[in-house]
């Protein structure tokens, strides 16, 4: 959209939320809010490449939402280790010389479910301690996938992040890492695992930020954005052809003032405005449709 006076031309759709020309990587880029913030982002112009474990479901995308030839690019990737991690550096630093604009942290598991509401000290000892799914594996498993790999992906990445910056005159390179409103509030929702992998990822996104701009100079910024209810693998259990999943809208009517999940758009508006801001540094960004106002946090 373009106006009609050249007074406002700063201000309209097209410039602010432009991405033409940048290149960006989206962990866990084949379903849920990883694909909507993929189709964000190759909707407004950006090269996006994808990552996860399954290639039938990164290739799936790229023939359901290509924007043109090599507009999304899936690379099959394992990055829970430090090898994997290395590994798809070295694919996509072969690939982009000018190197990477934006990184969203997507990828992430949540944990066994375990009951909480309790009447007594040995029933509360039965239903966590004792429960088979309460195991320390369990714990470990969540925190390595949504705490460590967000820092490891992060700063493997920090050298392609800055030769894009050098490389785009005005652009600061933009870390986006997906967390959770789990790691805000104070109910464990049923999984005690998740909600302090969550809230860990939300502190790591404010010292990894600090750090970087303001201890050292280095001048990339490093965002979260916390979901609440969205469709995704992870909260309705599958996805569908097009790699989309769905969820019962009734369930959340009078649950918070929204009244209904997220939608696709609500994502993407989202982190447009964290990935184009150039202003916007160290924060956690929350999008739950009143959810934690509901809840008081």
């Amino acid at each position: 959209m373009s106006s009609t006076n050249p007074a406002n031309k700063n201000f309209t759709r097209d410039h602010l939320f432009d991405c033409k020309g940048l290149v960006a990587l989206v962990t866990g880029g084949g379903s849920g809010i990883g694909l909507m913030i993929t189709q964000a982002l190759v909707a407004n112009g950006a090269k996006v490449y994808i990552t996860g474990r399954t290639g039938s479901k990164l290739d799936r995308v790229v023939q359901t939402y290509l924007e043109g030839p090599d507009s999304i690019v899936a690379v099959p990737s394992d990055i829970t280790s430090k090898e994997g991690i290395a590994k798809l550096v070295s694919t996509i630093e072969a690939q982009e010389p000018r190197g990477l604009h934006i990184l969203v942290n997507n990828a992430g598991i949540s944990s066994a479910t375990l009951e909480t509401a309790v009447s007594s000290g040995e029933e509360a000892k039965k239903n966590l301690f004792d429960a088979e799914a309460s195991t320390f594996e369990d714990w470990t498993s969540v925190y390595q996938t949504n705490v460590p790999q967000l820092f490891f992906t992060t700063t493997a990445l920090l050298p392609l992040l800055k030769k894009a910056r050098d490389a785009t005159p005005g652009w600061s390179s933009a870390v986006v890492n997906i967390t959770s409103i789990s790691g805000i509030v104070k109910s464990p929702q049923h999984h005690f695992q998740y909600n302090a992998s969550k809230a860990a990822a939300n502190h790591l996104t404010r010292m990894l930020s600090a750090e970087l701009a303001v201890e050292n100079g280095i001048p990339i910024r490093i965002n979260a954005i916390a979901p609440g209810v969205f469709p995704s693998e992870m909260t309705a259990g599958d996805s569908a052809g097009d790699q989309k999943s769905e969820l019962a809208t009734d369930k959340y009517k009078d649950k918070f003032p929204a009244g209904r999940p997220g939608r696709d758009e609500d994502m993407a508006q989202a982190v447009l405005g964290v990935v184009c801001n150039q202003y916007v540094n160290g924060e956690v960004v929350v999008v739950d449709g009143g959810y934690t106002l509901a809840t008081g946090r």
